[in-house]
């Protein structure tokens, strides 16, 4: 999505899949309609709202449908939906997504545990998106991203190399994908990395076709890797409200940074997020409400914005 004229960064929340499949409890719908409906009036300008994935699989996220056409209908939210194959990505055209990802992760031995499924196999369920997505009218059809998952390392094979990051990143814009983008799912990348890796899939896909990153916290380098991607210019950032959320099928991989933490530090820095703070922690408050005895994350909700402080938005 690019970014708004009245925005610098767009802050893309993903607490409603990637927060909510990573927990056990099961959020109710109302709840999680009452959720997006806070963080939109918050300024938050695009949720991924759900995963079309098999109510067997991921319960808590049994209700998407339902979730993406209520999401549909707040005026100027961006509704995004993760989709792990073409019956996935048919489920969330259905339902009026604005935007579907399809993860791939770099490592293989992920990708086996994650979707079962090989690059090859992926990439094939790409094309047929692809071809599906083609033959919709212009104004049904989704943006559809190619989600490059484990892209800095994986927690089952240690490295990933860079240059097969790059070789899926190029075959995913082959496949039909209209963007890619760069998903820290296990929490080892590093600003060098982020640097390195981002300019790697620049060159080879074109720079408007990688505008931003999804990054984990898990081991505290989420707000270095942010001011990372800013520094070469990234204008998307994913986050998750309270930090909530990690991936099921990679060991200890948690902490996905905090949305009200990660919004103090762009507008603290001069950078307009439209998004105001004050409104954000109310929406925390509304999930703690809604997920009692789970725990949140992040250091601005304790500590309180300092004295004196002027957002930029």
């Amino acid at each position: 999505m690019s970014v708004a004229a009245d925005i610098d960064i767009l802050v893309s929340e993903v607490g409603p899949r990637d927060g909510l499949q990573s927990i056990g409890r099961v959020m109710p719908t109302e709840a999680k309609k009452a959720w997006i409906a806070a963080e939109a009036a918050a300024g938050v300008r695009e949720i991924e709202v759900g995963s079309f994935v098999p109510a067997k699989l991921l319960p808590q996220l049994a209700d998407t449908a339902e979730i993406v056409a209520f999401a549909r209908t707040i005026p100027g939210l961006h509704v995004a939906a993760l989709v792990p194959n073409f019956k996935g990505a048919q489920a969330a055209v259905e339902a009026g997504a604005h935007k579907i990802t399809l993860p791939l992760s770099a490592s293989e031995s992920h990708s086996l545990k994650n979707l079962r499924r090989t690059h090859a196999q992926v990439l094939d369920e790409a094309r047929q998106i692809g071809e599906m997505l083609k033959a919709l009218p212009p104004e049904r059809r989704p943006e559809f991203e190619g989600a490059l998952s484990t892209a800095f390392g994986c927690t089952i094979e240690g490295v990933v190399p860079e240059a097969k990051v790059v070789e899926l990143a190029v075959a995913l814009m082959e496949a039909g994908c209209s963007e890619v983008g760069l998903s820290d799912t296990t929490g080892y990348a590093n600003p060098t990395q982020v640097k390195r890796l981002t300019q790697a899939v620049w060159a080879a896909v074109g720079r408007d076709k990688l505008t931003g990153l999804h990054l984990h916290n898990t081991r505290g380098q989420g707000l270095a890797n942010v001011v990372a991607a800013l520094d070469i210019g990234l204008t998307t950032l994913d986050a998750s409200l309270g930090g909530i959320g990690g991936c099921p099928f990679a060991p200890g991989a948690s902490g996905n940074i905090v949305t009200e933490d990660l919004v103090f530090l762009l507008e603290a820095m001069g950078l307009r997020t439209g998004i105001s703070i004050p409104k954000l922690l109310e929406v925390r408050r509304l999930v703690a409400e809604a997920l009692p005895g789970e725990q949140l994350y992040g250091f601005v909700p304790d500590a309180g914005v300092p004295k004196g402080f002027r957002p930029a938005s």
